[in-house]
């Protein structure tokens, strides 16, 4: 009897632990410095739907100069929600040079769709008014290991 159960068993820690990780910011993601101008981003980075699908949710605070860097295989249009997110955020979609295509400000706990202008291969988001406040916008480049120098 208990080797029919032991399966079982596993089966409901595996969906418990899965369902209990779900509501976990991750914090362990790679990061890389990324630069605009001379503001330094210490970003997190997504690059696989998993973690891509997660993102900043659950996360109660983020340093000031942190975000997150997704990252797709191959441009495309890019539409961002923010369900579970509890910061609010700014989301700047970069083309694969390192050129913002466009900043949408997001509302935490929204499931208003947000999207890029163009297809784009790159999403960083950062505190909400973080581009604002250092006079970055659309046609800003920004360099680091993903962009080409």
């Amino acid at each position: 009897m208990n080797r029919l159960l032991a399966p079982l068993f596993g089966l409901i820690l595996a969906w418990n632990g899965s369902a209990m990780a779900q509501e976990a910011p991750q914090l362990q993601l790679p990061r890389i410095t990324l630069q605009a101008g001379m503001h330094l981003i210490q970003a997190q980075v997504a690059s696989n739907a998993q973690e891509r699908s997660v993102g900043l949710m659950f996360r109660k605070e983020m340093p000031t100069n942190e975000g997150m860097l997704f990252v797709f295989e191959q441009p495309t249009e890019q539409c961002f929600w923010m369900k579970n997110t509890l910061l609010p955020l700014t989301a700047a979609f970069v083309a694969d040079d390192g050129t913002i295509v466009n900043l949408v400000d997001m509302k935490p706990q929204s499931l208003d769709s947000h999207c890029s202008a163009k297809p784009v291969r790159y999403v960083l988001e950062m505190h909400k008014g973080w581009f604002d406040k250092r006079a970055l916008k659309a046609g800003t480049k920004l360099s680091g290991p993903p962009f080409p120098r």
